[in-house]
């Protein structure tokens, strides 16, 4: 008897120990990440007001570009972005602290220009440095370490977004799919938590919009299914565009300088062709109409990713995923209504499916969706995921992402993003 007592005891000092552990990096990296994160949000937000107010700013693009990469040159972390975070979770190959204020000011700037990209990336980016940083900091170890990572993307979404849930699942999925590391699970909700606690303090407001959905039904069911399935090409067609645009620009146009002074070119004459600015910038506008009040141009979802692709080919930063929402937002509100669905509800889908395919990260979407829109739709948007999921293929905006297990049967394949097909497998 007292064996086993001893046992207990020895065995909760080491649960303990583990558990304040990890409060700790994530209370610290919470904190950290939630000022510096709002601090994030407020610049992007007042940096899309004032392009808005100087219509003149846009202009400045071409010059903003050369700026970036000057930047970048001058703290050398030419070549840094979000892949090399998730590698950092994959092999440990370490962080610079040089990265925060390089893709920081980077991202404002390309904001502040008309740059369309999104800030997600940053987000990655930023909270991956501050938590391999924390960890150094408390000189964990190299396993624990790649967990310290993780808890600083969980965070800084969080206090982006302002969805703790989704941003703790998310940075625990996106780095391998099809497997989860659950001693991330209390360390990243905590910093999550303890990030959009911080964001509130700062008066920044959740991301969220207004849908109604509608009564569970068969019919309803299958025609979002179908939905579903045409954004999940649309997340593919998303996907390849961005990576061959950008291999296609780094291999024509060698010289970073020139690269990003043409793209930003390019973006401007694009936005006085059109004449609007709607396709400039994250473009929240655009997603919250498309959503909340059912409107959408029928070619916008093109547009949209055609300006985002220029934009990350030529060099400018910020990030996929609020373009993802874009192109998935806009697509389903011109779609839905074709398959019989509301406009603004097929909008949600649309924006789900398409940033699910993109990301390969089902849990973390399904979560967002109920973050985002509510628990009223819960079992369409999980449908949605789920085939978008698996309908998008092996292709993904992270090239540095693993995907661990087969989409189609159970079967260890262990493979990157965007350099596997089905047709490669071998039966076993």
């Amino acid at each position: 008897m007292q064996k086993r007592i001893k046992t207990l005891r020895v065995t909760w000092r080491i649960y303990l120990a583990a558990v304040g552990k990890w409060l700790a990096v994530a209370a610290i990296t919470g904190v950290v990440c939630g000022a510096l994160g709002s601090a994030f949000h407020i610049g992007v937000e007042y940096a899309t007001e004032l392009r808005g107010e100087h219509g003149w700013l846009l202009y400045l693009l071409p010059l903003a570009g050369l700026a970036i990469v000057g930047f970048y040159k001058l703290l050398d972390m030419e070549g840094w972005g979000t892949n090399d975070i998730l590698e950092e979770v994959h092999s440990g190959h370490g962080v610079s602290l040089k990265l925060l204020p390089a893709i920081f000011f980077a991202t404002l700037l390309t904001h502040l220009g008309g740059g369309s990209v999104g800030r997600e990336g940053a987000a990655l980016q930023m909270g991956g440095t501050i938590g391999y940083n924390t960890g150094r900091l408390l000189r964990l170890d190299d396993k624990d370490m790649r967990t310290a990572t993780t808890i600083g993307m969980a965070a800084f979404f969080s206090a982006l977004f302002g969805t703790p849930l989704a941003a703790s699942v998310f940075a625990m999925e996106i780095s391998s799919v099809g497997s989860i590391y659950y001693v991330e699970m209390l360390p990243c909700l905590v910093a999550a938590l303890s990030a959009y606690g911080v964001s509130v303090l700062f008066a920044v407001k959740p991301t969220s919009f207004a849908v109604a959905a509608p009564a569970l039904a068969l019919g309803t069911l299958l025609r979002a299914a179908l939905l579903a399935a045409l954004c999940a090409l649309v997340s593919v067609i998303f996907c390849e565009t961005i990576h061959f645009t950008e291999k296609q620009a780094s291999k024509h146009v060698r010289d970073p300088w020139l690269r990003v002074a043409l793209g930003g070119a390019v973006i401007v004459a694009l936005t006085l062709t059109l004449g609007t600015t709607d396709y400039n910038g994250a473009g929240m506008a655009v997603i919250t109409r498309a959503v909340e009040q059912g409107e959408a141009d029928w070619a916008a979802f093109a547009l949209k990713l055609l300006f985002t692709a220029v934009s990350l080919a030529a060099g400018f930063k910020g990030g996929e995923v609020v373009p993802s929402f874009f192109v998935g937002a806009t697509f389903g509100c011109v779609v839905g209504p074709l398959l019989g669905l509301d406009a603004g509800f097929s909008a949600a889908i649309g924006l789900i499916a398409v940033f699910c395919g993109a990301v390969n990260c089902p849990l973390a979407s399904t979560f967002l969706a109920i973050e985002l829109f509510g628990t009223g739709g819960v079992p369409y948007f999980a449908l949605a995921c789920a085939l978008s999921f698996v309908l998008s293929g092996y292709s993904g905006i992270y090239s540095s992402q693993r995907i661990l297990y087969d989409k189609l049967k159970a079967r260890y394949i262990n493979v990157m993003t965007n350099a596997y097909s089905p047709a490669d497998a071998k039966d076993e």
